[in-house]
């Protein structure tokens, strides 16, 4: 997948055509990805990228902070390493603002376009519990599965807080356990019973069924949005 470096906008040549050509060959990348309905990380990529640029232009982020820096010098006696910068300001703040005019509402249209593909998903999906769910369920598996398709993937999860800037946020992580097969024997409910004896640390686990009615991509697509479907489940 082709990416666009954080600092693109400042990295290399500062040239309206250049930084054009750059972008729109990202957002060509973009166009790709959404069309064969993979999501991530492609998705979140362009709201990076739209935020920083978002950021810059209300002045919350230091232009200087992005440009290319040259060492020219060590503070023994505070041992820290000495940069200037590579770029001079002046004409180059000239580009950087047509750049980030041309650059702001071709992403923000990528963004919606991606948003409106993941509306579409999430109402093709349906999303239950397996079994009778504890209280406790911050830990457990997903199953999951798509019409006309025997395959479970199947993933164990768990969720923790992050602090950022004195704010609590809730993240998930997610570990790929394997693909197992769903037959008229072998049910999600004995697919659970398997995945406790398997994982013995967890006697009563919360486990949850991802069904999609139409063939997605599961990586880049079905896990994001199962992620987030878990995250609000969890208490």
């Amino acid at each position: 997948m082709r990416t666009l470096p954080k600092n693109w906008i400042t990295d290399g040549l500062i040239d309206f055509e250049y930084k054009k050509y750059q972008l729109l060959a990202y957002l060509q990348e973009a166009e790709r990805e959404f069309q064969a309905v993979k999501l991530y990380p492609m998705l979140s990529d362009l709201i990076d990228h739209h935020r920083l640029l978002q950021e810059l232009n209300s002045g919350k982020t230091e232009l200087n902070k992005l440009f290319p820096k040259a060492l020219n010098g060590i503070d023994f006696q505070n041992a820290q390493l000495q940069f200037e910068k590579k770029v001079e300001d002046g004409e180059v703040m000239k580009e950087i603002s047509q750049i980030t005019a041309y650059a702001l509402p071709r992403l923000a249209t990528q963004i919606e376009e991606g948003k409106s593909i993941y509306d579409f998903v999430e109402e093709q999906v349906e999303f239950e519990p397996v079994g009778i769910q504890p209280i406790y369920n911050r830990e457990g598996f997903i199953l999951v599965t798509q019409e006309n398709a025997s395959d479970v993937h199947t993933y164990r999860y768990k969720s923790n807080f992050l602090q950022l800037a004195g704010e609590k946020f809730r993240s998930i992580t997610f570990w790929f356990m394997g693909v197992f097969q769903k037959t008229l024997v072998n049910t999600l409910e004995k697919l659970k019973m398997q995945l406790i004896r398997e994982v013995k640390e967890l006697p009563n686990p919360a486990t949850w069924r991802l069904h999609s009615h139409h063939t997605f991509p599961i990586e880049e697509t079905l896990i994001p949005i199962s992620k987030r479907l878990v995250l609000q489940q969890i208490k």
